[in-house]
């Protein structure tokens, strides 16, 4: 049974893993050399995980033609948004929002890789769905 614990024992495995990668890369690199050294990570924690994932936007009720292209996707429950920038901008978090509310997922990790701790800019949201799962 899925349950807040499961979701954020997970959450947890993900941010050491992209700890583990900023550890060994550093910041000041492309997104996508992140993205791919994350995958190998969180895959080498026994983590289910899929890249540029495209989901069907619903407006409606209607499948409209476009979708959603996620980051990650880390055991089909946790949406993770990764940035290699300057400058963290409140529209980062707006999009990570949007994706969840749009996918139904319980929550969401923005990992920003160009800084020198991870940690300190790490952005976690979780939803209503969330709320609703049972604590353990």
């Amino acid at each position: 049974m899925i349950t807040q614990k499961y979701i954020n024992e997970i959450s947890f495995k993900i941010i050491g893993c992209a700890i583990e990668v900023h550890k060994q890369l550093g910041p000041g690199l492309l997104e996508s050399v992140y993205e791919t050294c994350l995958i190998d990570e969180i895959r080498n924690a026994g983590l289910d995980v899929q890249s540029q994932v495209n989901f069907p936007i619903s407006y409606k009720g209607k499948e409209l033609g476009s979708n959603l292209k996620l980051d990650l996707l880390v055991e089909n429950l946790i949406i993770v948004e990764l940035k290699a920038v300057e400058l963290m901008i409140p529209l980062y978090k707006a999009q990570l929002l949007s994706y969840l509310k749009l996918t139904g997922m319980p929550k969401g990790l923005l990992i920003n890789f160009n800084s020198n701790n991870i940690k300190k800019q790490l952005v976690s949201m979780v939803t209503e769905e969330f709320a609703n799962l049972p604590p353990e």
